[in-house]
C-alpha cells in the first residue's frame, strides 16, 4: 500500500552535527598575523634596528614565535564554534594578552611589568570579543 504524500519522511540515523569549515580568508588571518608578529618580534630584538645587523638569534626568534602564535590563532579559529561566548572571549583574550605581554618583555621589561601589561590587554580584549559575540550571536 503506497503511503500519502504528507507523511514526513523520517531518518533512523541520528542527525550529525557538522561544522562550518572556516573560510580561506578567515585562514589566511592568522597566517598574516603570525608572520607581522614574527617580523616585529625580531625587530624588538633588534632594538629598533639601530644596531643595523641581522643575527640569526633574532631570525629564529621571529620565526619561532610567529609560527606559535599562527598556530594558535588557528586551532582556536577551528574549534571557536564548539565553545559558548564568555570562553570564546576569555580564550582570544588569553591569547592576545600574552602575545603583547611577550612583546613587551622583550624589551627587556621585568617578568611583572610583562605580565601586567598583558593583564591590561587581555583584559581589554576580553571587553571587546565578549562584546561583539553577544552582539552577534543568533
Amino acid at each position: 500500500m503506497a503511503a500519502h504524500a504528507s507523511i514526513p519522511v523520517t531518518s533512523r540515523r541520528p542527525a550529525r552535527r557538522t561544522a562550518r569549515r572556516p573560510s580561506n580568508a578567515a585562514l589566511a588571518v592568522p597566517v598574516v598575523l603570525g608572520v607581522a608578529y614574527g617580523i616585529w618580534a625580531a625587530a624588538i630584538q633588534r632594538n629598533g634596528g639601530s644596531s643595523g645587523i641581522l643575527t640569526g638569534g633574532q631570525i629564529v626568534l621571529g620565526v619561532v614565535s610567529g609560527l606559535v602564535l599562527a598556530v594558535l590563532g588557528l586551532g582556536l579559529l577551528r574549534i571557536q564554534s564548539a565553545l559558548p561566548r564568555e570562553i570564546r572571549a576569555a580564550a582570544y583574550a588569553t591569547l592576545f594578552g600574552c602575545a603583547m605581554g611577550f612583546l613587551y618583555s622583550l624589551s627587556d621589561h621585568s617578568v611583572l611589568r610583562s605580565g601586567g601589561i598583558g593583564a591590561i590587554w587581555g583584559g581589554a580584549m576580553l571587553l571587546v570579543s565578549f562584546y561583539v559575540f553577544y552582539t552577534h550571536e543568533k
